[in-house]
């Protein structure tokens, strides 16, 4: 599949240039890059009572997937 093929596949699925999908995937980045790593590992340990490194882990894991979205959306000029 050509590289152009799949840009379009992507963007019929998100609308960039729409201001919902713009306001929507910044405000996901910013909770899953600082949220994430704060609350989710909060409730991991106390509320749900599991173990340190797994809810660390997690974090980690949301931290990064907020920062692949923050790139993503400034690769494509969605935020500058």
């Amino acid at each position: 599949m050509t590289e152009e093929k799949q840009k379009s596949k992507i963007s019929a699925k998100f609308d960039l240039t729409s201001k919902f999908w713009k306001v929507f995937l910044t405000l996901l980045a910013a909770v899953l890059t600082f949220a994430g790593p704060t609350y989710i590992v909060y409730v991991l340990l106390d509320i749900l009572k599991i173990d340190y490194a797994v809810s660390m882990v997690s974090g980690f894991v949301l931290f990064l997937a907020g920062l692949v979205l923050i790139w993503y959306l400034i690769k494509n000029k969605v935020i500058s």
